[in-house]
């Protein structure tokens, strides 16, 4: 359902998902970032793509020397500006990840994590071109999606997620096979390692297919 986490889990709500998160998926985030954060540069310019209530923000710019973080929800970059702080090497912008207000090869990473490819729903293909677009020669895209072997934590953290009344009633029935079904029209898809592949055989490139803590499939592009 496109406009769902705008409209029902941003900001606040989005916010307290992570805070309820079971202990193994507190891990699996952890991991998720580590393994970004091991590939940034102290020099790197970084843009983030759907960076919510900045999370990840407010770890990138320990590390990176700049970090623009975008998003399509003003109150997620409302409370992203309280928790990130004053710092001045990042900047947060209202905007499409598919529609991007970047010139090309600006950026010497581009990360869209957690699975975002799936949970923003748009074209998998063009978030994925216009991600390249925008990355320096030399530069790293990282797109990372739910590992398969992660599905019944998953699972879980998404039924504490309903148990709080952030997401609708789970339909069991519906669910199954890395897809996640409520009966107020949430659903959330993964990416898999063949899909990855897939989405990014007309552009020429092999990307790099990682798994990560048992629970991340992180994809990694390398711009020449």
């Amino acid at each position: 359902m496109r406009g769902y986490y705008s409209q029902k889990l941003s900001a606040e709500r989005l916010h307290l998902c992570y805070e309820i998160a079971p202990p193994r998926v507190k891990r699996y985030l952890k991991a998720e970032i580590g393994f970004v954060l091991d590939r940034i540069k102290p020099s790197a310019l970084v843009l983030e793509l759907g960076c919510g209530y900045g999370r990840v923000i407010q770890k990138l710019v320990v590390k990176a020397k700049t970090v623009v973080g975008i998003d399509t929800s003003h109150d997620n970059l409302r409370l992203a500006r309280k928790i990130v702080g004053s710092t001045p090497s990042y900047y947060l912008f209202e905007m499409n990840a598919i529609a991007l207000g970047f010139r090309d090869r600006q950026f010497d990473m581009v990360i869209c994590i957690q699975n975002g490819i799936s949970a923003f729903k748009v074209n998998p293909q063009k978030l994925i071109k216009e991600a390249m677009r925008v990355t320096r020669s030399g530069g790293t895209v990282l797109f990372s999606s739910y590992s398969e072997s992660f599905w019944e934590d998953r699972l879980k953290w998404f039924q504490i997620q309903s148990d709080h009344g952030l997401i609708g009633e789970i339909d069991y029935d519906a669910t199954g096979d890395g897809v996640i079904v409520c009966k107020d029209g949430f659903r959330a898809n993964t990416v898999g390692p063949d899909d990855f592949i897939s989405l990014t055989s007309d552009f020429d490139i092999v990307p790099k297919i990682t798994e990560v803590d048992g629970s991340s499939v992180f994809c990694e592009i390398r711009i020449t």
